[in-house]
């Protein structure tokens, strides 16, 4: 009987214990950097897709623009603002934006970290910021090349902090300070490989036309005969 109670306190304890963790105060604040970094809503920003590193995939910079136009179209609805975003061809623009080839090997950072965002701040406003996103990274002794969702996702993130916002508790926001590399295709390998994709899906459609013309040729050609032969039983 003693052990049956002492069993149920346990499991009690145990349960609010976690509801006191899962509705603690605070739980769900959401940590901004800066409220309102920005003198100004209107952020000019610079994408250097010229000085790259050897696996820099040309279709990085479509990542950043989509990256841009999701904090542009309203985010993970935690801004206090809504940034408008003008890409120019100027280093000294309020964001720039550029690649190395791994993070910990060139910038020296703990590995696990792909991405970070840089600012410089006077009188508590942004006056320019940097961000830099490694193009890959090593899962053992093997080069592992960013795809183009998980490249995306790296400049949602860092560009999040480029707005003033801080790393989020919650596991499902952009701003959760962590990644997970998606199974995606090698860009670079797609991008070399796309001429031979292309000439064999010509070629296959060629094989399986020059066939279906010739199966039609004769099948007419049979239909041909046998009426010839067999026509007149049905008469």
């Amino acid at each position: 009987m003693q052990n049956k109670l002492l069993t149920t306190a346990l499991l009690v304890i145990l349960v609010l214990l976690f509801l006191t963790t899962l509705f603690a105060p605070g739980s769900k604040e959401y940590p901004k950097l800066n409220p309102m970094p920005w003198e100004n809503t209107t952020i000019e920003v610079h994408i250097d897709d010229r000085n790259v590193p050897g696996h820099y995939s040309p279709g990085y910079r479509t990542q950043i623009e989509a990256a841009l136009d999701y904090w542009s179209s309203g985010g993970n609805g935690k801004l206090d603002y809504t940034p408008e975003f003008v890409i120019v061809d100027d280093g000294n623009a309020d964001i720039v934006i550029m690649w190395v080839e791994n993070l910990e090997e060139d910038a020296g950072v703990q590995d696990g970290v792909a991405g970070f965002a840089r600012p410089y701040e006077i009188d508590g406003k942004y006056e320019h910021v940097e961000i830099v996103l490694e193009v890959g990274n090593y899962q053992g002794y093997a080069w592992r090349q960013y795809g183009d969702t998980t490249m995306r996702e790296l400049a949602i993130h860092e560009i999040g902090h480029a707005l003033g916002l801080g790393h989020s508790n919650d596991r499902d926001d952009i701003m959760y300070p962590s990644y997970e590399q998606k199974e995606e295709a090698d860009p670079l390998l797609l991008e070399a490989t796309r001429p031979f994709l292309i000439a064999g899906i010509v070629l296959a459609s060629l094989l399986v036309l020059y066939y279906s013309t010739g199966w039609m040729h004769s099948r007419g050609k049979r239909e041909k005969l046998e009426k010839e032969v067999f026509g007149g039983k049905d008469e």
